[in-house]
């Protein structure tokens, strides 16, 4: 996928379909191509960037990091990289304490600053970027989220996981040789995000005709073609082949896309969402080792998609009718080495209750989930 051509057919189906489009048109630099990370630093060059921020974790450093500082030196970008620490369970977290970190560690003459990594480096940067009127750059390690491309940062304040405004990349740089490079479970994550789409477009069509929430027909119909490429290429996918990989972050990107043109994330997250981030908190809580966002994400979309064929679809069959059926989805996801079942995660009865029942509380949004919790 060329990315300008795509944003440009977007933008073009925006201006004739304009129900709902608040951000259009997008506007966004880049490339998803094998070797993307070389065009890094000739793209700050062109922009006059002659100082920057790069923020990377130790994994991330390896995969992209290293190889782009280089890169950097070598065309006398000046650049200082930001190694984002860990909590005491080993999991870099996007929170006060690493909000702070890159805030001290940035040099206030950066006028931009690079996300060299996956979901909660890019929130953390979207973040101080916003904060400090600087660039946003997005450099991807792993086709593990939908959100590079997004204006909302979830950020853990006080241990409660709320997404607050920030802003979109201007330039997104997919290396296809770094993404097919990265462990399966990430990739794994990326799909398990995108099979999240079942159940919050459902979501999105029910807030819209239930409590009359907004709702963007161009979006969702982005959201759900992203969601259909991934289904048409599970094998490619599965068996991490460049391909697979390249049709996963494309679909990444279409899906955060959707959410810029409607200036929030309701095309791509709805209860299965919730259900994520509610786990997230309690596991932070709990002191337990964090798991990656479309992992969790994946494993409640199958619950939520039994859940609403069980109880929501005898009552509202053009919205829930077409899901489909927990063990569908279970096939996809253990096909592409990610998680399936609460066990899986290590999810107790006790917080898959409580979640179930408090979950919806997390966003003033009506969905399946807080319509069955509401009436239960």
């Amino acid at each position: 996928m060329e990315i300008q051509t795509a944003l440009r057919e977007i933008n073009e189906a925006a201006a004739r379909r304009p129900e709902g489009v608040v951000f259009a048109p997008i506007v966004m630099e880049g490339a998803l191509e094998a070797g993307a990370l070389a065009k890094v630093a000739p793209y700050l060059k062109a922009r006059g960037c002659a100082s920057v921020g790069l923020v990377a974790d130790a994994n991330t450093w390896a995969a992209a990091g290293e190889r782009l500082a280089e890169s950097l030196r070598e065309a006398g970008i000046a650049h200082a990289v930001v190694r984002v620490k860990p909590d005491g369970q080993g999991d870099v977290i996007a929170d006060e304490r690493t909000i702070v970190q890159v805030l001290l560690e940035t040099p206030k003459e950066a006028r931009a600053i690079l996300a060299v990594g996956s979901g909660t480096i890019h929130d953390v940067v979207r973040f101080v970027c916003a904060q400090t009127d600087r660039a946003f750059v997005s450099v991807p390690t792993a086709a593990s989220v939908d959100g590079f491309t997004s204006v909302g940062a979830p950020i853990i304040t006080g241990g409660f996981k709320q997404t607050v405004p920030a802003i979109a990349p201007e330039a997104i740089f997919a290396d296809l040789d770094v993404l097919a490079a990265a462990p399966r479970r990430m990739t794994a994550a990326g799909f398990g995000d995108m099979l999240g789409k079942f159940t919050s477009l459902a979501d999105w069509r029910f807030s819209a005709e239930q409590a009359g929430e907004p709702f963007c027909p161009l979006a969702y119909e982005l959201t759900e073609q992203a969601l259909t490429r991934c289904l048409e290429a599970v094998d490619e996918i599965a068996s991490g082949s460049a391909r697979g990989v390249e049709v996963l972050m494309e679909a990444l990107l279409l899906s955060g896309w959707s959410m810029l043109l409607v200036g929030h994330s309701r095309p791509a997250s709805g209860g299965e969402h919730h259900l994520s981030h509610h786990w997230e908190m309690a596991y932070l809580k709990e002191g337990r080792r964090q798991l990656l966002h479309g992992a969790k994400v994946g494993v409640a979309a199958v619950m939520l998609a039994k859940l609403y064929r069980e109880r929501l679809a005898g009552a509202y069959p053009a919205v829930f009718g077409d899901l489909p059926d927990a063990e569908r989805l279970r096939t996809w996801l253990r096909q592409a080495g990610g998680p399936s079942d609460p066990g899986d995660i290590g999810l107790t009865e006790a917080l898959i209750g409580e979640s179930l029942r408090e979950a919806y509380l997390l966003r003033d949004r009506y969905t399946g989930l807080k319509h069955l919790a509401l009436n239960a």
